[in-house]
């Protein structure tokens, strides 16, 4: 069985509010399905700010 993710509680608290699922679930969620969600969050980030997601494209 695995570990529960080793998360501040603010960054929990955090995580699931914007993911949008239970702090349990949060916390026993498979690391890799975690990461593929903050992915997700993050482009969506960049969309909403006007961003194409890309980063060091040589602009100043």
């Amino acid at each position: 069985m695995s570990q529960p993710l080793q998360l501040s509680p603010e960054t929990a608290v955090k995580l699931a509010k914007e993911l949008n699922v239970p702090l349990e679930h949060l916390m026993h969620m498979p690391k890799h399905i975690l990461l593929q969600k903050i992915a997700e969050l993050v482009k969506a980030d960049a969309k909403a700010a006007g961003g194409d997601g890309a980063e060091g494209d040589g602009k100043p």
